[in-house]
């Protein structure tokens, strides 16, 4: 059935438009971290400790800021808000980073990690704009909106680092993030599924296009999606309907914890995650390793990318919900392969092929993530599940952020090449084996 109505014609593209420039700076700021921090005290390791801490509070403010988003009949103030925080927080940590004590970075850092979930979140708003027949569709999209975005986002921080040089890395970084604040208030929020507060009262409502064209954005519906019902029984809810706090910071916990699908979903890409925190680092020490600049990290970075989007766009066309558990699983191990061939290359050209590569098996391994996610939520928490699925991979990135900084010195780029597609191994034999599990 076609849609008509105007807000959700306008809405993909403009949510395409504001989320891809606020990625173009949550996917760079690593690099252009590594690469200020490099330029300005000649140890590049050294940004892995604050990338530790940029992303460890997102542990907790991400399942927060889900749940709050899922629960707002019109969240565009809050969306802004936090984009804005971020960017403010992103621009002052690079101008600071590497000239000032490291104490007062770290400080700065956290505050990016507890506003930086607003990046994720966005996903969770597609069913507002897009019909249901569509979302499949869409969610390859929106694969594609973080791959041209890490692409992007190494990309100008790589470039602005070879012309200007290295202390001037994050410029574009931020410029991207302050362009998103005029486009994120063009939006066409339309309220979520499932119960909102309206008036003080929580109720159920319809999900976007359908609740758009029923008039009334606060008519009561019965619960709807795969979940649903098993919702009802998830945490604890206040008297008034809303959720008490150990619900808001767990309930996505136990959604994900419940279902065998997810739970093999998240485990599997929070053990790839673990090593994927630091890929950044790697890439500019695996850069001078084989002979480049450490500038030619980001360009390793960006081959990365340009395998994702590659990736991303084919699964938009061919992915299905009912292939995506295969992929998941073959993903992380070809992904791993090609991390793991890193260790023998001469050259920056054959890392970048490797790179390259391995961004087109991660490509899909995304993909397929949103999809799953989607498929097996209850509709009313989907944002709270997207946000706290991704603040157990960012808490796992952070822990191998940490390790590659504390492990550099000691095990060269080679060793923590190995280490990083020795995780997607585990995490493919881990969920392998997760969703052979018989459900209960």
């Amino acid at each position: 059935m076609l849609c008509h109505d105007p807000r959700v014609i306008r809405g993909l593209p403009l949510h395409l438009t504001a989320a891809t420039l606020l990625r173009v700076s949550a996917e760079g700021v690593a690099t252009a971290l590594v690469l200020t921090v490099q330029a300005r005290t000649g140890h590049a390791a050294t940004a892995g400790y604050l990338q530790t801490a940029m992303t460890l509070p997102y542990v907790v403010s991400g399942p927060v800021i889900g749940n709050a988003l899922d629960r707002m009949a019109r969240p565009r103030r809050a969306v802004v808000a936090l984009a804005a925080a971020y960017a403010a927080a992103t621009g002052l940590l690079l101008a600071m980073a590497g000239d000032s004590p490291l104490v007062v970075a770290l400080c700065v850092a956290a505050v990016i990690g507890c506003t930086e979930p607003v990046v994720v979140a966005l996903t969770s708003l597609l069913p507002r704009f897009v019909p249901a027949d569509r979302l499949s569709r869409a969610y390859g999209l929106e694969a594609s909106s973080y791959n041209v975005a890490a692409i992007a986002g190494p990309g100008l921080a790589a470039g602005v680092a070879s012309f200007a040089g290295g202390q001037y890395a994050g410029a574009a970084i931020v410029v991207s993030a302050v362009l998103s604040l005029v486009a994120l208030p063009l939006l066409p929020f339309a309220a979520p599924p499932g119960p909102v507060d309206v008036g003080g009262t929580a109720v159920e409502v319809a999900a976007g296009p359908d609740r758009a064209a029923a008039g009334d954005p606060t008519e009561p519906v019965a619960e709807v999606g795969k979940g649903a019902m098993a919702e009802r029984d998830i945490g604890e809810v206040t008297e008034d309907g809303r959720p008490g706090l150990a619900d808001v910071i767990t309930g996505g916990l136990v959604v994900l914890a419940r279902g065998r699908v997810l739970r093999a979903l998240t485990v599997a890409t929070t053990l790839a995650w673990l090593g994927f925190g630091g890929v950044a680092v790697t890439a500019v020490l695996l850069a001078g390793h084989v002979g480049g600049a450490p500038s030619a990290g980001g360009r390793l970075l960006v081959a990365m990318a340009v395998g994702s989007l590659l990736g991303s766009l084919a699964s938009s066309r061919w992915l299905t919900p009912r292939h995506a558990e295969p992929v998941l699983v073959g993903g992380l191990v070809a992904f791993g392969a090609a991390l793991a061939a890193l260790a023998v290359v001469p050259s920056v050209p054959w890392a970048m092929a490797a790179f390259c590569a391995a961004g087109l098996a991660e490509g899909p391994v995304f993909a397929a993530t949103l999809m799953l996610r989607q498929r097996e939520s209850p509709p009313d928490r989907l944002g709270q599940v997207n946000t706290t699925g991704g603040s157990l991979k960012i808490g796992a990135s952070a822990l191998g952020a940490a390790l590659t900084a504390a492990c550099a010195d000691a095990v060269g780029p080679v060793g923590l090449v190995l280490a990083i597609a020795a995780l997607q191994f585990a995490g493919a034999a881990t969920g392998w084996l997760l969703l052979r599990a018989p459900t209960r």
